[in-house]
């Protein structure tokens, strides 16, 4: 039971998140002020721990920023905002190199990086670590970079529970401390928003279980704009479990060979795309998805049993133990593999500085929508968006000339919260289930309706209620980022990138310049 009881702390800038983008812009505004980090769990629980595959940047001779930048925009099926794609990808390269100095080990072989290539990729340039531990490793570095850090405060196990926002301007974050079993609030010169995904919203999801969309939908309260929510890229190959827990297979399993399978042993991608089995992740999830209903399965296979054992076992270290724990060898068995909810493209919408609608109030990483990854994020992109942008946030408040200050000692307003009756886990589950089957990879007018009208009532029933416990915010973030992913489906009457409506088959020319936008005085999104 969460109590009243509540203390004030003034700092200039409060982080929200410890992935690569909260870690590295803290490490960042470091030079600037005072910095208070705050996250949801343990600071390894978050989806850089988990990233296999690696971060694509443009270290080789033969690759250039204009290659990467013509990847990225296929990928992106013609939506992404070209302006950020080309400050991502020349950018880029400076700031791989800053992680390396900060002390990230990536794979060398020798005396050179040892770059991967990936789906969609024209060059091998996705730099690894341990193989496919890449985000543990760059999750490791910075945080010790961090905890030596004299000016930055790390605070786990924090739950975000709103901004307080007076006249459109940031004023402070008001969080629960589950140690100190307090609410806090900080009052701060500058929030940053770096909390990550919403990949728990759905039944099927390689996220963690902190993913539950608190950053949009607490962003969405404040009265920031959130755009681009249909676009939700599901990773095509993460092991099958009739349960929903869903372990990654890196995409570079399949950029160093492995081949998809359907029940009856074949090969199939060739006929849905010229790059086969890296072909884009969109492309491949709604093929695995035909593929398995054409023999009325749930899943297909991943084939990888013609490579090296050595190679196996060296390149994939990660992958290659947690399966022979399941009693799968990956050199005698074929993987069962389905697509799973993996990254949100959409989010808090920013401009190419990080900043949102809300004075003083910046996003990076995955809750941000900087307009990088169009329709379709291509793989490894994503890791890199984190610590361009983050850079790019310490950047304009550098240049506004930032000098910390004194901070305000307002009163703050402190939620009630009281028992209720309603029972958040049946709702949690409930919502999942619906949210798989109804606004998942394939959607249609009917359902996505059907689900709109369900995620109504039940919004205006925890809206109405006091909520009780963490868990109960939990549960009211995902219905409201449940619902900004169902109404943006519904609105976008065209196929593109990752969203695909059975009903509007075809991705049509003049959507291509045009976003579902949402805030709290247009609850129903508008189209610009």
């Amino acid at each position: 039971m969460i109590s009243n009881t509540h203390e004030c702390i003034k700092t200039d800038f409060i982080v929200v998140g410890s992935g690569i983008a909260g870690l590295y812009t803290a490490l960042n505004l470091s030079k600037l002020g005072d910095v208070k980090v705050i996250t949801k769990d343990e600071v390894q629980e978050s989806s850089t721990q988990y990233a296999q595959g690696g971060i694509a940047a443009v270290l080789d001779k033969g690759d250039s920023w204009e290659l990467h930048m013509e990847d990225t925009l296929e990928a992106g099926d013609d939506f992404c905002d070209k302006e950020a794609v080309k400050v991502l990808v020349k950018e880029g390269p400076d700031r791989v190199n800053e992680l390396i100095r900060l002390g990230t080990r990536f794979d060398f072989i020798e005396g050179e990086l040892d770059l991967a290539r990936e789906g969609a990729h024209s060059r091998r340039r996705v730099l690894h670590a341990r193989g496919d531990a890449t985000g543990e490793e760059i999750r490791e570095s910075l945080t010790e970079v961090v905890r030596d850090n004299e000016n930055i405060e790390l605070n786990e196990r924090t739950f975000l529970i709103d901004f307080e926002v007076k006249n459109n301007k940031f004023a402070g974050a008001l969080c629960w401390d589950h140690d100190k079993k307090t609410l806090v609030f900080y009052h701060a010169s500058y929030g940053i928003l770096a909390s990550g995904g919403c990949g728990v919203v759905y039944k099927n999801t390689t996220n963690p279980s902190v993913t539950t969309g608190d950053g949009v939908a607490v962003a969405y309260r404040a009265g920031a704009d959130i755009t681009d929510m249909e676009f939700i890229q599901f990773h095509p190959t993460a092991l099958y479990d009739p349960d929903g827990v869903s372990f990654l297979i890196s995409e570079t399993v399949r950029g160093e060979g492995g081949i998809l399978r359907n029940e009856k042993g074949d090969r199939f991608m060739k006929k849905y795309h010229r790059d086969a089995e890296l072909a884009t992740r969109d492309v491949v999830a709604r093929a695995i998805i035909e593929e398995a209903n054409k023999f009325d399965k749930e899943h297909v296979w991943l084939d990888v049993t013609h490579l090296d054992e050595k190679y196996i076992r060296g390149r994939f270290p990660k992958i290659y133990r947690t399966l022979k724990e399941g009693g799968i060898d990956m050199k005698e068995d074929w993987i069962p593999v389905i697509p799973s909810a993996h990254y949100m493209i959409g989010g808090v919408k920013t401009d190419l500085h990080g900043a949102t609608s809300v004075e003083n109030l910046f996003a990076c990483g995955e809750v941000a929508c900087t307009g990088v990854h169009g329709a379709n994020r291509l793989a490894s992109n994503s890791l890199l968006e984190g610590i361009v942008f983050g850079h790019r946030i310490f950047d304009k408040i550098s240049q506004n000339g930032f000098e910390s200050k004194p901070k305000r000692s307002d009163e703050i307003n402190i939620p009630e919260f009281e028992d209720t009756q309603v029972d958040f886990k049946e709702l949690r589950n409930e919502l999942r289930d619906k949210m798989i089957r109804n606004a998942g990879i394939v959607r249609k007018k009917d359902t996505l309706m059907g689900l709109i009208s369900w995620l109504e009532d039940k919004i205006e029933l925890v809206e109405n209620i006091k909520l009780s416990d963490l868990d109960s915010q939990e549960v009211k973030n995902m219905l409201r980022v449940g619902m900004l992913i169902s109404r943006s489906a519904l609105l976008r009457k065209e196929s593109r990138g990752a969203h695909y409506r059975i009903d509007y088959p075809k991705t049509k020319e003049g959507w291509k310049d045009r976003h579902v936008i949402f805030n709290k005085d247009d609850p129903k999104g508008y189209v610009k």
